[in-house]
């Protein structure tokens, strides 16, 4: 299981079917002639990509947990509604049936709750703007084009919301790799919205505009199927929502509506994306670097080497602190990122020094090749902060530790872009069920 969701993963093959433009950080320009989401209206497509136009918003929509098994099923219901109707496979997608990824042929694939729970009145709904920016899915952003110093967005709170904001936080995957100080900036520049009974935090088939930390109240999500807006799950007074439109320029998935008074605090577009993306951008350079010095890796190329940063784990330990012992089980490797390691070896009653390890150096690699106890023991001098690579997560991506050493290719490309999606799409898939955690949209 991944430590914490990662720019850098491949989206899941139901989203690569509208967009692969999502491998990367900047999103594409719009173009006409490429793109199935920018088609101008008065093109027609024939007959065979309209068939798959559908079935791909039904697989946007639905995000099925076996996309074989769905789609056999699809298909299958599709046929028997064409013997009725064959203008079906013919008949051109509606602009706002791909745009919010629905139609009613996906909900014909679908088998739906019994409980369809509409949506209050329109007049008893109102629709809150948050802000809310308008045509911002062919915003792009690159933080390798980013090189300028970063303007600190702070909204005051109380040190009670702060308090908080805290605790919700470092629950949230997305955040759990950003330092404190990254961490705090994420605070700082997050604002307070009070929301009434009735108002819709987000709406289905809008653009992303900000990502929400639920601080109190009540909120029911709801997906529009077949024309009805049925009653998906909810959340009460805490959970969070709103991230994955940001991160693939997708548009909302849901609509989230208040159902008793409370207060979100949400985090725009702009700064979500140059805190989260940026620092994951900056993370990966500097494992990527620590990575080129190991000769352990040397005959890796640099897709996989990008593959082994992305599953280095920040450790933090205290002066004197023991990284690791002398006969333990060796279970990782280390990178130092900041201070510097003592490396000592017992001899009778004494210990050793034999060598010190300081910023950019590493040890323990042994463990990646055998699986025999340590040689020595590791202790820090002064606060120090390690890269940390497990053996589990290396031969998950890597292939078995017996496969390694110098001169011999250690992976099968094509499996770690597997492994990697099925990280992704554990991710990504929504769940019926809910907690403190976040629907995805």
């Amino acid at each position: 299981m991944v430590a914490c969701v990662r720019w850098c993963a491949p989206p899941p093959p139901s989203l690569l079917l509208l967009s692969p433009s999502l491998y990367g950080f900047a999103s594409p320009t719009p173009d006409h002639h490429h793109h199935p989401s920018s088609l101008p209206p008065s093109l027609s497509l024939p007959s065979k990509l309209i068939l798959m136009k559908r079935f791909t918003v039904a697989v946007l929509r639905e995000r099925p947990p076996n996309l074989v098994q769905y789609a056999a099923e699809y298909f299958n219901k599709l046929q028997n509604k064409t013997q009725d109707s064959p203008s079906l496979l013919t008949t051109q997608l509606k602009p706002n049936e791909w745009r919010t990824g629905l139609s009613k042929q996906s909900s014909a694939a679908t088998e739906g709750s019994d409980e369809d729970d509409d949506l209050p009145p329109e007049e008893e709904v109102r629709k809150m703007s948050f802000l809310r920016r308008k045509s911002v899915c062919a915003e792009s952003y690159d933080p390798e084009q980013d090189e300028g110093d970063d303007k600190k967005v702070v909204y005051p709170k109380s040190d009670d919301q702060r308090k908080r904001l805290h605790e919700a936080t470092k629950n949230i995957l997305l955040f759990r790799s950003l330092e404190p100080e990254r961490l705090q900036n994420v605070v700082d520049a997050m604002f307070e919205k009070r929301v009434e009974q009735g108002e819709k935090v987000i709406i289905q088939g809008d653009d992303g505009d900000n990502f929400y930390v639920i601080d109190s109240g009540q909120y029911d999500v709801y997906v529009e199927v077949d024309g009805r807006h049925k009653k998906v799950g909810e959340y009460d007074g805490q959970g969070f929502f709103g991230e994955l439109a940001l991160m693939y320029n997708v548009p909302r998935a849901a609509t989230v509506v208040c159902s008793s008074p409370g207060c979100v605090w949400a985090l725009d577009r702009v700064t979500f994306r140059k805190i989260v993306l940026k620092d994951a951008f900056n993370r990966r350079k500097m494992y990527t670097d620590l990575i080129e010095s190991v000769p352990l890796f040397s005959s890796l190329d640099n897709y996989e080497k990008m593959n082994v940063a992305d599953a280095l784990q920040s450790r933090t330990y205290a002066d004197g602190e023991v990284v690791l012992n002398q006969g333990d089980d060796a279970d990782c490797m280390y990178f130092v990122e900041e201070g510097e390691v003592s490396i000592t070896i017992k001899k009778g009653d004494e210990s050793v020094e034999v060598k010190r390890c300081t910023k950019g150096s590493y040890f323990g690699e042994l463990a990646l090749l055998t699986h025999k106890p340590r040689a020595a023991t590791a202790t820090a001098k002064g606060k120090s902060k390690f890269a940390v690579l497990e053996v589990g997560a290396f031969e998950r991506l890597m292939g078995p530790s017996q496969k390694t050493g110098p001169g011999v290719k250690m992976t099968n490309t094509l499996e770690i872009k597997r492994e990697r999606e099925r990280e992704t799409d554990r991710y990504t898939h929504t769940h019926s069920v809910f907690s403190f955690g976040s629907w995805r949209f």
